[in-house]
């Protein structure tokens, strides 16, 4: 079980280090087997949690599997839930689907309400689907927790959200309300819009940890550092996890042409877990979060203006997921005990981040492109401390010189690097 010490998750008296794979669709659109093979994947390559959402993701890609959570009745492109009857055979399988993350040894973090089911949010304004009635939302938050908690998951009460309206704050903290009367012991927290750094207050104070995303749009990819900077700078004590970096193959949004590379990928997942988003990170492959297959229908273009994802086959073995689980190894191995950042600002470039143990006796720092590293502000000098890169792109670990008494030389990085200081 999952619980919550300062700013880290930890498991059975461990420190855990969330890395989480998005799979949004997974209840809808993947057969048993393919899940099988997913996890098995996943989980060997050092994956330990996987975020589902709980209902039917309203940007999947087509399914062939015609499975729902209630019964749905269609009218062209719109369609209805009736919410009223849950169909248990969804919830049956979704159940088998949750006991097998467990096998791998994988924690399940579903979504129970995705902005499209509740009313004001930015997306039931461009939905195809009608809204859950608010008093649906007690027997199907109910159902959720009771049927779940033996497999002990930890819950996004809300998915891709804002809060526009009094009214869409009120659906989410009955969904909040209820889910802790029925399983106490869980963990809390909301996946909000892209770029959004506030939560309403109630909710900022009763989540369990601050999730954000610093998303897909181009022009935000600073948010990776900025949002997790800013609420430490504030005095945030709890767990912060980025729980949706931009996807690596994923379009940039607002229909402008580009695709983001694994390269991208570290860049905000290194930016964020440095700059105070340190309990872990998420990953997506554009293909795996909303499961496509080659020749079918891509979910709702019209919202975020994404480019076709590519076959889950081949989004499942695209390269950053590897590099995210290197993360995970370097963290765990040398800097077990926590990262803190440090408020340093490294040739007055902001995307060079920096982090330290408690003790400031360990320094690591993010550097997108190779450069020498002035660490004078930081109180490091060659004859106290030394230092390594390494290379992310080459997976490749060398000693770092000083160029100076003050100064880092050049790496032989052709791409992003960590550089790893230590005190003698």
């Amino acid at each position: 079980m999952l619980t919550v010490k300062g700013t880290e998750f930890y498991e059975d008296g461990h420190p855990f280090f969330y890395l989480a794979d998005t799979c949004w669709s997974a209840f809808t659109n993947i057969t048993l087997d393919e899940w099988n093979y997913y996890l098995d994947y996943r989980a060997s390559q050092g994956f330990n949690t996987v975020q589902i959402n709980m209902l039917s993701q309203w940007d999947a890609s087509e399914s062939d599997l015609n499975i729902w959570p209630f019964p749905r009745q269609q009218d062209g492109v719109h369609y209805t839930y009736d919410f009223s009857q849950l169909n248990e055979a969804y919830f049956d399988r979704a159940e088998k689907m949750i006991a097998m993350v467990r096998d791998h040894h994988m924690t399940p973090a579903l979504v129970l309400l995705w902005s499209n089911f509740v009313p004001g949010t930015w997306a039931a304004k461009m939905a195809f689907n009608n809204q859950m009635p608010f008093d649906e939302i007690e027997p199907y938050v109910a159902y959720v927790t009771k049927r779940y908690q033996q497999y002990q998951p930890l819950y996004f009460v809300s998915g891709d959200t804002d809060f526009p309206t009094e009214e869409t704050v009120r659906y989410y903290a009955q969904a909040l309300k209820v889910a802790k009367e029925n399983d106490p012991s869980a963990l809390y927290s909301f996946h909000i819009k892209g770029r959004l750094a506030e939560l309403p207050e109630d909710f900022y104070q009763q989540a369990d940890f601050f999730s954000y995303q610093s998303g897909h749009n181009l022009a935000g990819q600073n948010t990776a550092y900025l949002i997790p900077s800013q609420l430490r700078a504030q005095g945030y004590t709890k767990p912060i996890i980025n729980a949706e970096p931009c996807y690596e193959q994923i379009s940039y949004s607002r229909n402008l042409y580009g695709r983001y590379s694994a390269r991208d990928v570290r860049q905000a997942a290194w930016n964020s877990v440095l700059s105070g988003a340190n309990a872990g990170i998420t990953y997506g492959a554009h293909g795996i979060w909303s499961w496509h297959r080659q020749g079918k229908k891509f979910g709702i273009v019209e919202g975020e203006g994404f480019d076709a994802p590519f076959d889950w086959r081949d989004a499942l073995h695209f390269g950053g997921a590897d590099d995210m689980a290197l993360m995970k190894q370097l963290i765990e191995s040398r800097f077990s005990t926590g990262l803190y950042p440090v408020d340093q600002n490294i040739k007055n470039e902001p995307s060079i981040r920096v982090a330290a143990t408690a003790n400031k006796e360990n320094f690591v720092l993010y550097v997108p492109t190779n450069t020498t590293l002035p660490v004078q502000s930081l109180g490091i000098n060659a004859d106290e401390w030394t230092a390594q890169s390494f290379d992310l792109n080459k997976k490749m670990l060398s000693n770092a010189p000083f160029k100076t008494r003050q100064e880092i030389g050049m790496s032989r990085a052709e791409a992003d690097s960590i550089v790893m200081i230590s005190r003698k």
